[in-house]
């Protein structure tokens, strides 16, 4: 099961008449010469490249390790870094070439092994790496699963499975080795920059648990120190062999429970770097007063939607579904509850994202109260009352409350909000097709390519279409995506498959989200990337 990298809950207000005074960590001074600090927060596991799938660890191991490829800061435009080539003739077998030079942080050379024996070891079920299906396509992989493919159960509960190995992975030579995939992917080279294909020291292998305790990398900084709860240290490697060298000494990352204290010590200039703006500051633009021209924005690559259980009869018919989406506000609602931070989605896909189309949702999108109507009538109507779900815990209830008063009053069916008090709680009901009515669901893309929103989301059986949704068509679209001759081809691939999403409607768009981030006065240029992440070799600091 492919698990999408996660944004972080940040913990910010809705309501925007209150702001939060909670207390925050990070300590005070905005650092020492040469070294930025950055809000943070905890990351769910140790810093092991495979088994990191949301935003925190995520932001640690992208500054830590270099991959095959990487993703250019300014566009997302991808470039090889480890990577000398990456051949192909059919899109299906891949030779791969390193660079020489390259050494990890503890000085030891990065080989075509350590990236075939990581993946092998991230794609090995028992180990557990969350981030293990990203190599199921992978010629071998499901020798490397036991009942379980994601290892949850543990090897004690579960026979070992037949191979340590995929069988499409061959080492040729130190700088050389060669991948077979069950089906050709053309865009196999885009999604090598993710951060479960990064490469492992051989030192990983003879004592993970050491290297979950001091991690060694191969990128632009290496790991210093942590304290768990107030801080993580990372200070630039000297030895680092890519073409983006860092300019700055260091990083610090500080560990904050509140995004409004972050953002008040932005503004105090006891940060340097702020991901995300609270909603209390988006009000009349004061985070723009406040900072200046330190205030930025660019597209993102977040969305957020309406899961809708379409295995409840209820929500057989898709113009009920359309119905529903487009009695929605969507321009009103992140006027008054966003203050604009979020921008009316019109597709499956942000506007960031290399393949997007505008206009693909069609009228589905459209704020239409009349024609909703029409099609409710025309599906016969709905029974009962519907209900809209989310966690309560992650600062959704105001939109989401917005949203279920939009459909009653425009499509007269009652409504009602149900708060889940967890998102852990959340998410087993959604693994087990336990809602019965819409539910909050949300994407942040893994890699730039309109794929990471198409296919793990909405193929039949992938592991985050939590709709059991089921279209033979969609499938065959993405199959014949996935084949293209070319990369362009490919992407106008997935863009002709998004459309077909338009019409069975198994999620209803509601917005997608800018990032909005800010410096303090100390920081002279840096590239933040669409999905919310400082680039830190780009960063310069004033004199």
């Amino acid at each position: 099961m492919r698990k999408g990298r996660l944004a972080a809950l940040v913990a910010a207000p809705l309501a925007v008449a209150l702001l939060a005074t909670g207390c925050g960590g990070g300590g005070s001074g905005s650092g020492e010469d040469g070294v930025i600090t950055l809000d943070w927060g905890e990351p769910e596991n140790p810093l092991v490249p495979a088994n990191t799938t949301e935003e925190n660890g995520g932001f640690i191991v992208s500054s830590m390790f270099t991959g095959l490829v990487k993703y250019r800061a300014s566009d997302l435009k991808v470039e090889n870094a480890v990577a000398d080539k990456i051949e192909t003739t059919d899109h299906q077998n891949y030779t791969i070439k390193l660079k020489p030079g390259w050494t990890f942080h503890d000085g030891t050379p990065v080989k075509a092994k350590n990236f075939v024996d990581a993946w092998n070891y991230s794609a090995y079920g028992p180990n557990g790496m969350q981030g293990a299906s990203f190599f199921e396509q992978i010629d071998g992989y499901d020798q490397l699963q036991s009942e379980d493919p994601d290892g949850e159960e543990g090897p004690a509960q579960a026979p070992p499975p037949p191979a340590k190995e995929m069988s499409g992975l061959k080492v040729v030579d130190d700088t050389t080795f060669t991948v077979k995939l069950k089906a050709p992917l053309t865009i196999f080279p885009v999604v090598l920059g993710y951060s479960a294909y990064m490469p492992l020291p051989d030192s990983f292998f003879a004592d993970p648990k050491g290297f979950e305790e001091h991690p060694i990398g191969n990128g632009p900084f290496k790991f210093q120190d942590r304290q768990p709860n107030v801080e993580l240290n990372l200070t630039a490697y000297d030895q680092y062999a890519g073409a983006d060298k860092p300019t700055i000494k260091g990083a610090k990352f500080k560990v904050y429970d509140n995004l409004d204290t972050a953002y008040q010590d932005l503004v105090s200039g006891n940060l340097d770097f702020l991901r995300a703006v609270p909603v209390s500051a988006l009000v009349g633009d004061k985070w723009k007063q406040d900072l200046g021209d330190r205030a930025k924005q660019k597209p993102g690559l977040l969305t957020q939607n309406l899961g809708i259980p379409i295995y409840d009869e209820k929500f057989k018919n898709p113009l009920l579904r359309k119905a529903i989406s487009m009695s929605i506000d969507r321009k009103t609602i992140t006027q008054q509850v966003f203050a604009g931070g979020r921008d009316p989605a019109d597709g499956f896909a942000t506007p960031a994202v290399d393949g997007y189309r505008p206009g693909q949702c069609g009228e589905a999108c459209e704020f239409n109260p009349e024609k909703a109507k029409q099609y409710l009538a025309q599906a016969g109507g709905f029974p009962g009352t519907l209900t809209l779900e989310t966690n309560a815990d992650g600062g959704h209830d105001e939109w989401v409350q917005a949203v279920a008063a939009s459909i009653q009053q425009n499509l007269g069916i009652p409504t009602q909000f149900v708060p889940v008090p967890t998102f852990g709680e959340f998410r087993q009901k959604a693994n087990a097709f336990q809602f019965d009515g819409l539910f909050r669901t949300g994407w942040k893309a893994d890699y730039p390519n309109l794929e990471t929103f198409l296919t793990q989301l909405y193929r039949t059986d992938a592991s985050s279409n939590d709709y059991k949704y089921s279209n033979p068509a969609f499938d065959a679209a993405l199959d014949k995506a996935n084949a293209a001759p070319d990369m362009a081809a490919a992407t106008a691939g997935y863009a002709d498959a998004e459309k077909l999403l338009a019409e069975d409607l198994p999620a209803i768009p509601l917005w997608t989200q800018p990032v909005q981030y800010g410096f303090s006065e100390r920081v002279a240029a840096g590239e933040v990337k669409a999905y919310r992440e400082l680039d830190l070799t780009t960063v310069r600091l004033n004199p």
